[in-house]
């Protein structure tokens, strides 16, 4: 087993641990899909299906007695009672597009997809009609993958994609036969890595010298953006239902490139194993390659080969190949944000409408809402303390959670005690708990800033999280009573209302540390507590299945939620797909209310926070404008941000003359303004192509940050046959007459159905160059 302080060096997560169990299998109601009808008339439709499904069961009574319902209008399809095995054997049917199980009601820890929209229950939503993402193969540079795992099951997956080049490799305990029709790919890189670390015992190590994934992250990030469905899986009764990723049929394809050091106890992922990896995907064939990696603030230019994921990305785009990344998990600091070339998609980390009340009554019956993840037996009303001097006695008493170890003997034995911290890792929580487990006490209450990650602690010890008011409100009840006293009930899930839709804390953010005026990150998806595979060697496995948290996780819905948009626009740009998610992106949650940033102390998110806001797959899928941009745009841009000719020439790999004067950098077609030192008047250009309805007509509406002055010209944009691309004018100034801060607004294109808006980010700078402290 895995040290239980594992920490990630390069691979961007905050671990949460959560035992999964798993179901048996039984008969249950399965939706038949089979795509557009063949027969206008419904009752031809209807028995058509009664014929399937006959044949199936091998009588027409036992198929009337297992139908549910018989999709004839807008589609094809029924709902039938069907065991495992025989929804994987019609699953195999040519006529068949796909079989998924009903679990649309269920209370789900893969909360992710139904909260985003993309719910199997709406058989016509972006996950049905792109068959679940079939034919996109998804590429992730990583940990490697636990290939028996059902997430990567291939039941009803039809032929590899004919565009496939790639292959898996064998290894330590990985044979060819590990693949299949799902996982169809697998290699591994660690020459650098090797190169890097010569006391690296390849024979003694824990990992595995192969694709297989020792940690279990590179599992993780698989499964969420393209895992299999895996029926049943639950949370001790705390939640459960139906596991998927984000694009159920897509293909999966592995690329190792870090690796566990077991002397230090963290994981390493060598640049040049990085890159190496990212030239064999493009050779190979993916459509999007997803990497939940990253460096640390400084950062290197995205033309320095140091920074080799800007780098190979670069090549990767401009082979139309779409890179999703991590934003990191240095948050909420400002300018954190990591792999911020312009040709990426950077995803910031949210948390979904979900928590986990966990009632603490006191003595005087007032009962206060912590968070926590327990679920084990309730502790009934038990002596409540808070270790402090008080003033009769020479021994030291500390409540500071770090330092719980350092109460007298007997402090805590048989009681719960309450603790304050100001640390921002888990580390002062795992640490509180396990000194009051170890010193006798039966469960701990910590105080700590609101909005810090959510985690269970080692053996389901009773671990719950509060704010300082809280803390405070606790602390007075038990300094008002000689015998203070405590319950704790077992953790509850809270779904939808009035759970709001938070920027997580740990979450990167803006503004971009190398290039200020290129918006970072783009866009912000679900990244708290994500259940998905693992592998059984991590030491926060149970069942294979495991909860994490972090850009990490968000990075790979968006890889997704893309694989999907892709394979309903199979010819789009890499840059027409980042244009559609963000300019259709939610401003508010799904219940209209606003969006905060945890953080100390919270506040509304703005773009640095999540870009363009909350990926709206389905809007996404029918952005009406997007602003599109090919390698032509990527090179004017590096010309613009001052990179000499050579620098640019190797990393183009041709010879390259930048113009001069220079172009502005505020006029990269971005969907995004940004201007992070205005002083005088600014004119800046950005040219948007239709890929709706060809006759459509569309206005523009500004809401101008504050003391900015926004002009658009023309104001209406009109599109033909013949018109596919119009560019406009946008004239910015500013009235304030000393330096300021960021402030937001909007820019929106409009007809009867889109509103293709991108965000606008000014700040006023009279002295340039001018750092303030107040």
């Amino acid at each position: 087993m895995m040290n239980s302080r594992l920490l990630f060096a390069v691979v961007l997560n905050l671990i949460i641990v959560l035992k999964v169990a798993r179901a048996g299998a039984e008969s249950k109601v399965h939706i038949v899909y089979l795509g557009e009808k063949q027969h206008d008339d419904p009752k031809h439709v209807t028995e058509s299906h009664h014929q399937m499904l006959s044949s199936l069961l091998g009588s027409e009574v036992e198929a009337d007695d297992s139908m549910v319902h018989s999709y004839r209008h807008g589609f094809s399809g029924f709902a039938a009672k069907l065991t495992e095995s025989q929804a994987k054997k019609i699953a195999d049917s040519p006529d068949v597009v796909h079989v998924i199980p009903d679990s649309f009601y269920k209370l789900a820890t893969t909360r992710t997809w139904d909260y985003l929209g993309l719910s199997v229950g709406n058989l016509k939503n972006l996950l049905n009609d792109t068959n679940m993402g079939d034919q996109v193969i998804i590429g992730f540079i990583d940990s490697g993958v636990w290939p028996e795992s059902e997430s990567f099951n291939d039941n009803g997956v039809g032929p590899v994609p004919s565009h496939w080049k790639g292959g898996c490799q064998s290894g330590e305990n990985f044979e060819l036969t590990n693949c299949n029709r799902k996982l169809i790919g697998a290699k591994y890189f660690i020459n650098g890595f090797l190169a890097e670390n010569e006391g690296f015992n390849s024979t003694g190590s824990r990992d595995y010298i192969s694709a297989r994934d020792f940690i279990g992250h590179g599992t993780h990030v698989a499964s969420i953006a393209g895992g299999s469905f895996v029926p049943n899986v639950s949370y001790k009764g705390l939640a459960g239902g139906n596991l998927r990723g984000g694009a159920p049929r897509a293909r999966i394809a592995i690329y190792k490139a870090c690796w566990y050091v077991d002397q230090l106890g963290t994981v390493a992922c060598s640049s040049s194993d990085i890159l190496k990896a990212m030239d064999e995907a493009m050779h190979d064939g993916v459509d999007v390659l997803s990497l939940s990696l990253g460096a640390q603030v400084p950062l290197y230019p995205e033309i320095d080969l140091r920074d080799r994921i800007a780098t190979g990305a670069f090549h990767a785009v401009a082979k139309g190949i779409i890179v999703v990344c991590a934003g990191g998990n240095s948050g909420p600091a400002a300018q954190t944000v990591l792999n911020t070339a312009p040709w990426v998609i950077t995803v910031a980390a949210t948390t979904l409408d979900r928590s986990f009340p966990t009632p603490i009554t006191l003595g005087n019956n007032n009962v206060i809402l912590g968070q926590a993840l327990y679920t084990g037996q309730e502790v009934s009303f038990t002596s409540l303390v808070y270790p402090e001097n008080s003033g009769h006695s020479n021994v030291t008493f500390s409540g500071v959670c770090e330092r719980l170890n350092l109460n007298p003997n007997g402090t805590m034995r048989g009681k719960v005690v309450l603790c304050f911290t100001t640390a921002t890792l888990f580390t002062a929580v795992s640490r509180a708990a396990s000194y009051v487990k170890s010193a006798g006490g039966v469960g701990v209450i910590i105080a700590r800033n609101p909005g810090y990650n959510l985690t269970p602690c080692r053996d389901d010890f009773p671990c719950v999280a509060i704010d300082y008011e809280l803390g405070t409100d606790i602390l007075l009840y038990i300094r008002s009573t000689g015998s203070p006293v405590v319950k704790i009930q077992p953790s509850r899930t809270m779904v939808g209302q009035p759970v709001g839709t938070k920027v997580a804390t740990f979450s990167s953010r803006g503004p971009n540390s190398i290039s200020p005026a290129i918006l970072k990150p783009d866009i912000g998806a679900p990244g708290v507590s994500i259940l998905a595979a693992t592998s059984p060697d991590s030491n926060s496995s149970a069942g294979g299945f495991d909860i994490l948290a972090g850009t990490s996780m968000a990075a790979p819905v968006i890889s997704g939620v893309v694989a999907l948009l892709k394979a309903m626009h199979p010819d789009w740009s890499p840059a027409a797909f980042r244009s559609a998610i963000l300019t259709t992106a939610r401003r508010t949650d799904p219940f209209g209310e606003q969006i905060f940033a945890e953080g100390s102390s919270r506040k509304v998110a703005d773009p640095f926070d999540y870009g363009g806001g909350l990926v709206n797959p389905e809007k996404a899928a029918d952005p009406g404008l997007i602003y599109d941009m090919g390698p032509k745009d990527y090179i004017i841009y590096l010309c613009s941000a001052g990179y000499n000719d050579s620098s640019i020439s190797q990393l183009v790999g041709q010879v390259t003359v930048c113009s001069n004067p220079k172009p502005s950098v505020l006029d990269v077609n971005l969907p995004s303004l940004t201007i992070p030192n205005l002083k005088e008047e600014v004119n800046l250009t950005r040219t948007v192509t239709n890929v709706g309805p060809v006759n459509s007509v569309y206005k523009v509406v500004v809401e101008p940050p504050l003391g900015v002055q926004v002009v658009v010209t023309p104001k209406k944009l009109v599109f033909n046959s013949k018109t596919k691309s119009l560019s406009f004018m946008v004239r910015v100034s500013t009235i304030h007459k000393i330096n300021t801060g960021f402030y937001f607004g909007s820019l929106i294109w409009r007809d009867s159905v889109h509103n293709v808006t991108i965000p606008v980010s000014v700040r006023t700078q009279i002295l340039q160059n001018y750092y303030d402290e107040n």
